[in-house]
């Protein structure tokens, strides 16, 4: 197997209408090459400089999980740093772990900073919403967002062997009205939900306006507490 490195977006262009694999999520590609067999050519962003790029509105998706640090807004530093153990965040990478992973523990994160997605196709790149990239899994090169007012992050406790731990992630923008607006996203078992509502007019408002919606409604269970409590 050849395996290709560009550090150009037209090298990785080329490399892909050639018929190169993207390598992401690693884990997940490596079990299905050894069950189908290895590519010919595949393809890594490490080398790329638009997927290493870390910023206050900007993660590239080759950065690796222990490198995401107080640059990025705090609800995806520490998203980043829940994810397994530390030789697996010495390893595994953003873009993976949101389009090439089953737990997609940076996804509730990524979303409530509402982030676009930079992918690259053989036409090139563009942007497109992370619900599509997540969906439709393509190479993604980066992520972008609006820096928010504030943000939190929540994890349950897990047990080992057990289902995916709970997970809260929140952050306040301000619209262009100048009024802010709340983010929420919620990873239940397998499962990414999120929701968005004003939330200039106090915490019961903001409570009530989030009330009814379908991960509210989910039967509690023993140590998980509802999002909206």
């Amino acid at each position: 197997m050849l395996l290709r490195l560009p550090t150009t977006l037209s090298e990785a262009q080329r490399y892909l209408a050639d018929g190169a694999v993207p390598i992401g999520g690693a884990t997940l590609v490596w079990a299905l090459w050894q069950r189908d067999g290895f590519p010919e050519q595949a393809m890594s962003l490490r080398k790329l400089p638009e997927a290493n790029l870390i910023a206050r509105e900007a993660l590239g998706a080759a950065v690796l999980l222990h490198q995401v640090d107080d640059r990025v807004p705090d609800v995806l530093r520490r998203a980043a740093s829940t994810v397994g153990t530390g030789a697996v965040r010495r390893t595994a990478t953003v873009g993976g772990n949101i389009v090439g992973s089953t737990l997609r523990c940076l996804l509730p994160a990524a979303l409530v900073l509402d982030s676009r997605a930079t992918v690259l196709d053989r036409d090139g790149t563009y942007e497109t919403d992370l619900p599509e990239a997540v969906a439709k899994r393509p190479l993604l090169v980066g992520i972008r967002w609006r820096d928010p007012v504030a943000s939190g992050y929540y994890k349950a406790a897990g047990e080992v062997g057990g289902p995916p731990p709970f997970v809260v992630a929140t952050a306040v923008h301000t619209g262009d009205d100048g009024g802010h607006r709340l983010f929420i996203a919620v990873r239940d078992g397998y499962e990414v939900i999120s929701e968005t509502t004003p939330c200039g007019t106090g915490t019961d408002e903001v409570l009530a306006a989030l009330e009814g919606r379908t991960w509210y409604r989910c039967p509690p269970r023993p140590g998980r507490r509802c999002a909206a409590r």
